[in-house]
């Protein structure tokens, strides 16, 4: 079951108490927010600060930019405008802070696996030493203030990366995301809000952060999560019974190791294929791992950074095909 639940993230929303929104701020303002984010960090006694790269937004290629969106590093929002923005990324890229997006501060943590209470208790120590040098603006009955209301209260968005093909293959995915707004929770694409599932890949997070404590969104969202991967555990052993899903499975590991050339859909479509092949047995020479690296290292702009140059679609789609080969 772990295997259907590839990554963990813990998000939480802080602004400074004598700033304007980001929205709000002249370019001069975001500079000074930007300036005070990075100080906390860099110039602190936590062993965190030899940790981080300071990376402003408006030296980056667009490509690059991109790229950070497709690792889910930062979101597309905040690579829409440069102006005043900035990034605090640590080196094994498990930590970020996106400074100026729709909050002064975005902190996030990613984690393997389903890991919300260690994600939560890094994010909770890292939160600690930014308010340790910066005073967030806060409210006793609303909590911590945001741009956007659904934000207020805890400012915290957790949620689990899932892997559900045999989910998405029943069309069942449609009628759990019904199920699960009556409990606070939604269901969407990899990239979040906007996002069509790509790969069976989808993110399940909370919605709600007012009126209800960290710990018990995080257990709500970490029940709910398990009885997903349950689902899907039941539904795939039916599906991978049938000879024609392995024969789908098959189909889709020989086109991976021999085409030269693929479009990143279909890469992705074949690489859950293989992946639901690992995790039923059916295939033992690939391993899981290898499976979730190659879903971000063969994104457009990832390739491209990859090569250190800017690639046209077909170069990509070559690119691709050699990556995935080398790597199964």
């Amino acid at each position: 079951m772990s295997g259907i639940i590839i990554s963990t993230r813990v998000r939480l929303a802080r602004n400074l108490k004598d700033y304007p929104f980001p929205c709000k701020l002249s370019i001069q303002g975001r500079n000074k927010v930007s300036e005070l984010v990075r100080t906390a960090i860099m110039q602190s006694n936590s062993a965190l600060q030899n940790d981080f790269d300071y990376i402003k937004l408006g030296e980056l290629s667009p490509t690059q930019s991109v790229s950070l969106v497709e690792k889910r590093l930062v979101s597309p929002e905040f690579i829409s405008d440069t102006n005043g923005r900035a990034l605090l990324l640590s080196k094994d890229n498990s930590l970020s802070i996106m400074i100026n997006e729709e909050d002064h501060i975005r902190l996030q943590v990613i984690k393997k696996g389903l890991a919300l209470e260690e994600a939560f208790d890094t994010a909770d120590k890292l939160d600690t030493l930014l308010d340790e040098n910066l005073e967030f603006a806060f409210d006793e009955k609303l909590g911590y203030l945001t741009q956007c209301p659904t934000n207020l209260g805890t400012g915290m968005r957790a949620s689990v990366m899932l892997h559900l093909p045999a989910l998405e293959r029943s069309r069942a995915i449609s009628r759990i995301a019904g199920s699960l707004s009556k409990l606070g929770l939604t269901i969407r694409g990899a990239h979040g809000e906007g996002t069509e599932p790509k790969g069976a890949l989808y993110q399940l997070s909370n919605q709600v952060t007012l009126g209800i404590s960290e710990k018990a969104a995080i257990e709500n969202l970490k029940n709910i999560a398990l009885q997903l991967a349950s689902q899907e555990e039941q539904a795939r052993e039916r599906l991978c019974a049938s000879i024609d899903v392995q024969d789908t499975v098959a189909r889709s590991l020989g086109i991976l190791r021999t085409t030269l050339v693929i479009s990143h859909d279909e890469a992705l479509k074949l690489l859950s294929n293989v992946r639901m092949g690992v995790m039923s047995g059916q295939i033992t020479d690939v391993s899981t791992d290898v499976i979730d690296s190659l879903m971000t290292e063969i994104e457009p702009a990832t390739l491209s950074v990859t090569a250190g140059k800017q690639l046209s679609a077909h170069e990509r789609d070559i690119e691709r095909a050699k990556l995935i080969k080398s790597k199964i």
